[in-house]
């Protein structure tokens, strides 16, 4: 295992720092953990047991243990998801952070970040695309006030794909010269 040292000066190239990212960028990135927040805590009052907008029949499918575990682990993945974007202005998002076993304190490579989160932004701006139309869609099994919070809760949803996709360009135009210290050199 290398030292701090043998990587500054020795055979293996190490990756040229990146300028940081622009204010914008970071703002940004911070804005997207924000905005999958409100739609996961609504999830979570459900698996509690709250009807958070449905009719009393049309809250049944949610009161199964199925759907409440499809529930928590959706919030949980949506939040896990969108706090990875703080790394595309992170300097964990450029080192892997030394206590992750194997890899930690070797560069990443940039592509390894751009090309999953581009990836993301494409994905996220197709599904969330049609939110917008969320009051022209007819819904039975909700509560005209439960219907209004769940539009008003999701639609900041649809700024994830196209937030994800600019912090992304960001980070690429910031370490596009990077190269990483995953290759040996003799």
């Amino acid at each position: 295992m290398r030292t701090r040292k043998e990587h500054r000066t020795g055979s293996t190239p190490f990756p040229a720092p990146s300028s940081p990212p622009p204010r914008w960028a970071v703002r940004a990135a911070h804005l997207i953990t924000l905005l999958a927040l409100p739609t996961g805590l609504w999830r979570l009052a459900m698996v509690c047991g709250f009807p958070s907008g449905y009719t009393e029949a049309g809250f049944v499918p949610f009161d199964t243990p199925g759907s409440k575990l499809w529930m928590l682990t959706l919030s949980v993945a949506c939040e896990l998801l969108a706090l990875l974007s703080l790394g595309l202005v992170r300097p964990w998002g450029e080192t892997v952070p030394r206590w992750i076993p194997v890899i930690g304190g070797r560069p990443v490579r940039p592509l390894a970040a751009v090309v999953p989160a581009a990836a993301g932004a494409l994905a996220l701006t197709a599904i969330w695309a049609a939110m917008p139309l969320w009051w022209t869609y007819p819904h039975a099994d909700m509560t005209p006030t439960g219907r209004l919070l769940v539009g008003v809760i999701y639609q900041p949803l649809v700024l994830w794909g196209p937030l994800l996709g600019a912090v992304t360009v960001s980070y690429y135009r910031r370490t596009k010269g990077s190269r990483t210290a995953h290759t040996n050199t003799p």
